[in-house]
């Protein structure tokens, strides 16, 4: 038996937010999408409350995950604590509200879901992924296990991918906003893309507005990021696993305008 499992890029503000509640939910069922992961760390521009992370969930989204700015809204460290499909980067200090990874049950068996962090850049208190992912795989026992690794890096990505081929059935990029062409299935049978995309305005730099984005550049005083306004998309890759061996035989990236 084959599954599609779709992966959903960075949801970047109200814009994303209400063109993700648009979407997800018809795009499944037309598209026989049995499981959908969406990556909500930027649902508030910067970090989540849990009033959008309830939105992301009624929107489809069986899980959701985080990343660099998980501790941004303090609201959130009760919410990690109380909801299981919710993830924050389980490379966080284990103190910390919340979870990295847990099981789904699903029609077509249990799923698990991983979250981490890279460090490359995101000047992140964190421990390695690396190993950790690594133990994670030792001790994981279902077949079905999807990676969203949460990082600046396409070569801290790209190596994640290939420590986990073959262990993994799907591990997929988020963070830079920005889909990567290189969709593919690995030698060992783990579905991989550098980089999902976002959800947001398409008309945007990674979601925010053109024009503060040019004047941050420029040298302006700082100030809160704006959402940009109108058209916009949604991003992600469907990952077709075998439920038998765990292992991808397909990975299409997609875009909805």
């Amino acid at each position: 038996m084959e599954v599609r499992i779709l992966a959903v890029g960075d949801v970047c503000g109200d814009p994303g937010l209400q063109f993700l509640e648009k979407t997800l939910k018809p795009y499944k069922k037309e598209n026989d999408i049995a499981f959908a992961v969406v990556n909500g760390e930027n649902a508030n521009v910067v970090g989540i409350t849990p009033r959008q992370a309830d939105m992301i969930l009624r929107a489809g989204a069986d899980v959701i995950t985080l990343g660099n700015h998980t501790w941004t809204r303090t609201e959130m460290r009760p919410y990690l604590d109380e909801r299981r499909k919710i993830l924050r980067p389980a490379n966080y200090a284990p103190q910390c509200p919340g979870k990295g990874i847990d099981v789904y049950s699903t029609p077509f068996g249990d799923v698990c879901v991983l979250n981490l962090l890279g460090r490359f850049t995101l000047d992140s208190n964190t421990d390695n992924p690396f190993p950790i992912a690594d133990g994670f795989m030792d001790e994981i026992q279902e077949k079905i296990i999807l990676v969203d690794f949460h990082a600046e890096g396409t070569s801290e990505k790209l190596a994640m991918g290939w420590l986990l081929d073959g262990r993994a059935s799907a591990v997929w990029g988020t963070h830079t906003h920005v889909q990567t062409s290189d969709a593919c299935v690995l030698p060992q049978g783990t579905g991989y893309i550098t980089d999902l995309g976002m959800t947001g305005a398409v008309h945007s730099v990674l979601g925010i507005d053109k024009d503060q984005s040019i004047g941050k550049f420029l040298g302006d005083p700082p100030r809160r990021y704006d959402s940009a306004k109108g058209p916009c998309k949604l991003e992600g890759c469907v990952f077709t696993i075998n439920t038998d061996t765990g292992r991808c035989v397909k990975a299409e990236a997609v875009r909805l305008t």
